[in-house]
């Protein structure tokens, strides 16, 4: 078995369709993968549909954006397969509704550099559940203004030090963690590498609360690969690998499967799945 556990659809953030993902997936001789949409759960069924005929195992996530407000860093929290999935529904409506209000601040803000409405980021969104980044610079990309839709002109524009940028208020990651645990899903801190995120990761271990970690991801250099292997293998958590997969929507793409859960650790994942259903 090897399943590629964190992937975007354009249900979120992604550029493919979830047909598309599946298609891939299986092109890379995949068993397993997880779709895992920003704070959205929305696009499951719709995968786990496509992916049974062609025999490839879903299972659900979602990827859920917080707020370490003890270090002041953004953290992303991973949730697999809960069963009270309307109760989380209604907690990361929350942020999708706060991300929805934030990035259509920031559009007017960009409509007054460029010639761009509001209607053109909408209609970049429409298949989304919320407005993200690459919403509000795909208009200006078809526009000519960028050859890249995750380059230089995001940063400069709509990232954190960016002229136009909004910023979202989200939840704290122990909140976070404590509503996916009451919801029966699996906590799994994402990508430690990108938000320094292990200290919590090791916090949240020594408390009991945490499944597992993201061990193997694009953002995770050799040395916090290292150090989060041995995280869990002291506190007895699952090393979960998976892309990240955003396909054209990403800075420095990888195919699907590039990153991968294999064999010993996606069967604890699979077990424990099992056991708290």
């Amino acid at each position: 078995m090897i399943g590629d556990l964190h992937c975007h659809s354009t249900f979120s953030d992604g550029f493919n369709t979830t047909s598309q993902i599946v298609d891939f997936a299986c092109r890379k001789k995949l068993t397993h993968i997880s779709l895992t949409d920003h704070d959205t759960m929305d696009g499951v069924t719709q995968i786990i549909n496509e992916a049974q005929e062609k025999n490839l195992c879903v299972i659900p996530g979602v990827e859920c954006s917080s707020m370490d407000y003890r270090r002041g860093r953004s953290v992303h929290m991973l949730c697999y397969a809960p069963h009270k999935a309307n109760a989380l529904k209604k907690f990361l409506n929350v942020t999708l509704k706060r991300r929805r209000e934030a990035k259509l601040t920031m559009a007017d803000k960009l409509a007054k550099l460029y010639p761009i409405t509001r209607s053109d980021v909408l209609k970049a969104s429409e298949n989304s559940k919320s407005i993200y980044e690459v919403h509000l610079i795909a208009p200006l990309a078809a526009m000519g203004y960028t050859s890249t839709i995750c380059g230089s002109l995001l940063k400069e524009l709509i990232g954190k030090k960016g002229s136009c940028y909004v910023p979202i208020v989200y939840p704290d990651v122990y909140e976070t963690v404590d509503i996916i645990r009451s919801t029966g899903g699996l906590a799994v801190i994402a990508h430690p590498g990108q938000f320094d995120s292990l200290e919590l990761a090791e916090e949240l271990a020594k408390k009991g609360v945490l499944s597992g970690i993201e061990c193997y991801h694009p953002r995770n250099n050799k040395e916090v690969t290292q150090k989060a292997l041995a995280i869990c293998e002291h506190y007895n958590l699952i090393a979960t690998g998976g892309t990240d997969f955003h396909g054209m929507y990403s800075a420095t793409p990888y195919p699907i499967g590039s990153f991968t859960t294999h064999n010993e650790q996606l069967k604890r994942l699979l077990d424990l799945i099992k056991f708290t259903l």
